[in-house]
């Protein structure tokens, strides 16, 4: 029997429904409106079976989460294939980008990253297998629906990905300390990012694969961000400089 996962929250719910992902059910709040009605409308629309109930069920089916009057059930999420990523490297051209999460731990995080991805028009996001976070409901809701459209592939040995991610033309950033400031290196062709753990950072044999490191700058009594917003402005600056003329 395959896995079910619960989708909590309008948005994230909606964002599946549009994807086409496989959802066996809806649960809508009585009473609730809004966006609700975009719910209603998109499952039926799909043919997807629609319950009612009260919000002290849907607060017990959540364990308390916010679910903003609306659950689905759906086939767990899996992970891509690189070839998943390729395809969309082939599509995106000499401006493709791709994040790689260096033994990222937190799953908020990782959805974050993954919403932030999305909207920067990545190709897709490679994790390690080892000390990472996996697709979880966490990760599914700060992903805010980006989840179901950002391919993310789980991999062995990420100094060898980058090996790969070389001989297909794509120069390795990595997002540490003592690099240059991001604002000055170029970003612009087919660029992966790497961001590492949260309190670790890049591991020095995946850092060593790196072609160069750039640095965010610090002028507080902390000396680094959140993993997340660290990716975002990363991922901006390569967006800004690929929509500048040349």
């Amino acid at each position: 029997m395959s896995k079910i996962d619960l989708i909590i929250g309008r948005n994230p719910v909606i964002e599946a429904l549009k994807s086409g992902r496989d959802i066996s059910g809806v649960i809508i709040q009585k009473g609730a409106s809004g966006s609700i009605a975009k719910v209603y409308d998109l499952a039926k629309k799909n043919g997807i079976k629609i319950e009612q109930a009260e919000k002290t069920e849907l607060d017990k089916l959540c364990k308390g989460k916010g679910h903003q009057g609306v659950v689905a059930f759906a086939a767990a999420h899996s992970f891509a294939s690189m070839k998943d990523i390729y395809k969309r490297v082939e599509a995106g051209g000499e401006n493709a980008l791709i994040v790689i999460l260096d033994e990222l731990e937190d799953p908020h995080n990782l959805g974050a990253i993954m919403r932030s991805a999305e909207c920067a028009g990545a190709c897709g996001i490679i994790i390690s297998k080892h000390n990472s976070c996996g697709l979880t409901e966490t990760v599914a809701k700060t992903s805010a629906g980006a989840i179901e459209y950002m391919p993310c592939v789980q991999v062995t040995n990420i100094a060898k990905t980058i090996d790969e991610l070389k001989k297909n033309g794509f120069w390795i950033a990595a997002c540490d300390m003592n690099g240059s400031l991001y604002t000055e290196a170029d970003m612009r062709g087919k660029l992966a990012l790497v961001i590492g753990n949260e309190g670790k950072g890049i591991r020095q044999l995946v850092k060593s694969k790196c072609d160069f490191v750039v640095s965010i700058p610090m002028l507080g009594q902390i000396n680094s961000l959140n993993a997340s917003n660290a990716a975002a402005i990363i991922m901006y600056e390569a967006l800004r400089q690929r929509s500048e003329k040349r």
